[in-house]
């Protein structure tokens, strides 16, 4: 995994929740001693759709990763923040940003933004086909 932004200490977003934390373990490493970049997006998804859930109101499932960045590595022992905002709200699918900060295992209480990513759900019948999202009754 390339890097591709400065590792320089940053302050998690205030306007997004804090959806999800998770420390990777040496299972979930490559042979460099890397997390594996599915695992992250595996985290990523279930990070994502903790808000959608909220509106589904029922089955909903992931339809499209419509962007995924990798910006630093993730490392055995960090502890990761997932950080969840609803960016668009359908009639059938909503979509969201998911960022994700780590403390590393040394330097807790120092964020370093590792992953972001916008993916889009949709809501499903039983039969899994999109069905509309209620929308609050005024």
């Amino acid at each position: 995994m390339s890097v591709i932004s400065s590792s320089a200490p940053i302050q998690p977003p205030s306007d997004e929740e804090l959806v999800l934390k998770v420390i990777p373990m040496p299972a979930d490493c490559n042979a460099n001693g890397d997390i594996f970049g599915g695992w992250v997006m595996a985290q990523v998804d279930l990070a994502g759709s903790v808000i959608p859930a909220r509106y589904a109101d029922g089955r909903m499932a992931t339809v499209a990763v419509n962007e995924f960045i990798f910006k630093q590595p993730v490392r055995v022992g960090d502890i990761l923040s997932f950080y969840s905002k609803l960016t668009r709200l359908g009639r059938t699918s909503m979509t969201v940003k998911v960022e994700v900060y780590a403390e590393r295992f040394r330097a807790q209480g120092q964020f370093v933004k590792v992953t972001e990513a916008s993916l889009t759900y949709v809501a499903i019948d039983d039969q899994g086909k999109p069905r509309e999202i209620p929308r609050p009754q005024a």
